[in-house]
């Protein structure tokens, strides 16, 4: 596999092969975030394609000086917030963040925990999920929330804390 510099670094030369590999390296985990921001396949489809034409538009002269899920996040999230505005007639204020399931459905523990997860402050439930579904580092969520790490850390130990506490997440924190 090669690293995203050297892909970034061919592509900028006219490599289409080296911006197709990059496309197939990122548009699974684009697509589960526009997902989660839109709640919807078909705008998810669209915020994939939204995130790489601006990407490609980026070229040739782009630098990559985060990782590429930092650089793309921000932009998958305003994307995904265009298109809820576009599809409601501009009554999109605030990420979605779903694929949380109706909190109505039978109690299952992955029900119970996307329910706790649900009931999180936006602010918070973004960073749990950036950090342990996405796997970013507080460093680049940062980064790409563009807010200082210790608003990043913040955000997290509040969340985790609540999540402790709650009945229906409480086992995930036990050993």
């Amino acid at each position: 596999m090669r690293a995203d510099d050297e892909l970034v670094e061919r592509a900028n030369r006219g490599d289409a092969e080296a911006f197709e590999a990059l496309y197939h390296r990122y548009r699974d985990w684009v697509y589960r975030l526009a997902w989660r921001f839109t709640g919807n396949q078909a705008d998810a489809l669209d915020v994939v394609q939204e995130t790489f034409t601006y990407l490609l538009k980026k070229f040739p002269g782009f630098r990559l000086t985060a990782s590429m899920t930092t650089f793309l996040y921000p932009v998958v999230r305003h994307a995904s917030l265009n298109v809820r505005r576009r599809r409601s007639g501009g009554q999109a204020d605030e990420p979605l963040l779903t694929g949380i399931p109706d909190p109505t459905t039978p109690a299952t523990p992955r029900a119970e925990l996307a329910a706790a997860l649900a009931a999180l402050p936006h602010d918070q439930r973004e960073v749990v999920l950036m950090r342990f579904v996405d796997d970013m580092s507080l460093n680049e969520i940062a980064e790409a929330l563009s807010v200082p790490t210790g608003t990043v850390k913040s955000r997290l130990h509040r969340a985790l804390e609540t999540l402790r506490t709650d009945p229906r997440t409480r086992e995930y924190f036990l050993g």
